[in-house]
């Protein structure tokens, strides 16, 4: 029960679901994005990239793990985008081809790993029109300038 201006209010906690098996049910929101993400996946020109600290000491290792659509049939354009990150990138990195849907790219140490992790990522989501499904797995950055809007800065 709660006080507020006088008033005594009863919130009601929504209790968490299980599954029969025994599992925790997935909140209907989330199991919608599920699905939605797995129809870009199946349907349309997308990618699922997922970060991971490796290392969280020193050094310090970050892995990209990055999953193409099955409607890719030409993968040149990551090792390509790949390439222009480097050029201008202070973080070494290593593109590694698992097969031809998945890549993994190795983010080494420095200070600024984060910022250009970022900045990878949204390379990757220019040249795929915002195709991208990204995945925080362990990663624990979070970037508060990622939602860039053209009339905010000009006019």
């Amino acid at each position: 029960m709660l006080q507020r201006n006088g008033i005594w209010k009863l919130e009601i906690l929504k209790m968490i679901e299980f599954n029969h098996d025994g599992s925790v049910k997935l909140p209907a929101i989330l199991s919608k994005q599920k699905k939605d993400n797995e129809m870009r996946m199946k349907d349309g020109h997308c990618i699922e990239i997922k970060k991971e600290v490796v290392s969280d000491r020193s050094p310090k290792k970050c892995i990209l793990n990055i999953r193409l659509s099955e409607k890719f049939s030409d993968n040149r354009f990551v090792a390509n985008i790949h390439g222009h990150f480097m050029n201008s990138s202070e973080v070494p990195s290593k593109l590694s081809k698992k097969d031809e849907k998945n890549f993994e790219v190795e983010i080494g140490t420095c200070f600024s790993r984060c910022r250009d992790c970022t900045s990878l990522v949204n390379r990757f989501r220019e040249f795929l029109d915002g195709n991208v499904i990204e995945i925080t797995g362990s990663c624990a950055f979070e970037n508060k300038n990622r939602a860039f809007c053209y009339e905010d800065y000009f006019e």
